[in-house]
């Protein structure tokens, strides 16, 4: 398996013959896109308070440019907050994707309702494809506890449907447990890393061992993490400095909150499992560290540009989303 973590803006990158070439011709089989939401946050490398139209517009071209690099057939989950629902299927259909399911992933948190509204328990995820029919989809089928209106427990499973609601989001308070990177005082790392159990899902369901997937918004690297453990090749692109360095240090050693083993039990339950995940799995320990397993290479985005072909430079839209520091462009 071959592993990639890019550093530098993803537009540059997309816009460039740099993932045809790295995947030997293959294209991508599957992309997670969970951009930052637009909602304010403070991003050291990026304006996350953009005018809405700025904000589409990007959203627009980024995926845009993901289903030009990705093979007939392939997937695309794109997440965000679900008042953006309108938006993101506006964007997926303008840009040429076909929609196959709008994925509702309920959070286990409570939601405090506004003044005006109930409260918000959940977020979308669209899953959509590159053609009318996707390349791969494993009907995966999971185990969940037997509900009180139940009387017998289920033999075999049930099919997963597009509600997941049984994925506990990683949250600032006790339940996010020993998952989120955190720094020298204890805060989590990154305020959206996406949970290790809501990418393998992903990842079983619409790619095969030996594929290539791809995060263009890297964060702290749970696609990679996940993808290098399942047999999947992937490429990770993340503008963050800061982040890179997280993601090298998360590499190192496996730790026991990013192995993937633990959950093999969920799915079981699966016809041929062990096909869909990559190996036969005999029990937690089995899976070696992600770097001694897949070799990750780490790579700025110029040295990118050079090594595959033309170089490209930052487009005006892409400038307009940099920050500046101390008379620096962060890029």
């Amino acid at each position: 398996m071959n592993s990639f973590i890019w550093e530098g803006d993803n537009e540059k990158l997309l816009s460039n013959s740099a993932i045809q070439k790295a995947t030997e011709g293959q294209g991508l089989a599957l992309t997670f896109l969970d951009p930052p939401f637009n909602q304010g946050k403070d991003y050291s490398h990026h304006d996350d308070d953009l005018p809405e139209p700025v904000y589409w517009e990007w959203m627009t071209r980024v995926c845009r440019g993901l289903r030009t690099v990705t093979a007939e057939g392939g997937a695309i989950y794109f997440m965000q907050r679900e008042k953006n629902t309108e938006a993101v299927l506006r964007c997926l259909r303008e840009t040429g994707w076909t929609l196959q399911n709008l994925i509702i992933w309920k959070k286990k948190t409570s939601a405090v309702p506004g003044v005006h509204r109930y409260g918000k328990a959940y977020q979308v995820i669209a899953f959509a494809t590159k053609g009318e029919r996707p390349r791969v989809f494993h009907r995966l089928r999971i185990d969940p506890p037997r509900s009180p209106d139940h009387k017998f427990d289920r033999e075999n499973g049930v099919f997963l449907t597009d509600i997941w609601d049984d994925i506990r989001e990683l949250t600032s308070g006790y339940f996010a447990g020993d998952e989120p990177l955190r720094d020298a005082s204890g805060q989590r790392f990154h305020k959206q890393q996406s949970p290790v159990s809501l990418l393998t899902r992903i990842i079983l369901s619409s790619s095969n061992s030996g594929d290539w997937v791809c995060d263009p918004f890297a964060g702290t690297g749970t696609t990679n993490v996940v993808a290098a453990q399942s047999h999947r090749s992937s490429i990770g692109m993340e503008l963050d400095p800061e982040n890179v360095r997280a993601i090298r240090e998360r590499l190192k050693q496996l730790r026991y909150a990013d192995d993937v083993d633990k959950l093999f039990k969920d799915y079981s339950c699966t016809s041929g499992i062990e096909k869909i995940w990559g190996s036969t799995v005999n029990g937690h320990g089995t899976i070696k560290p992600a770097t001694a397993q897949t070799g990750f290479v780490f790579e700025k985005a110029d040295s990118v540009l050079r090594k595959y072909g033309k170089q490209a430079t930052p487009t005006a839209s892409a400038k307009r989303r940099t920050r500046r520091y101390d008379g620096v462009v962060a890029a």
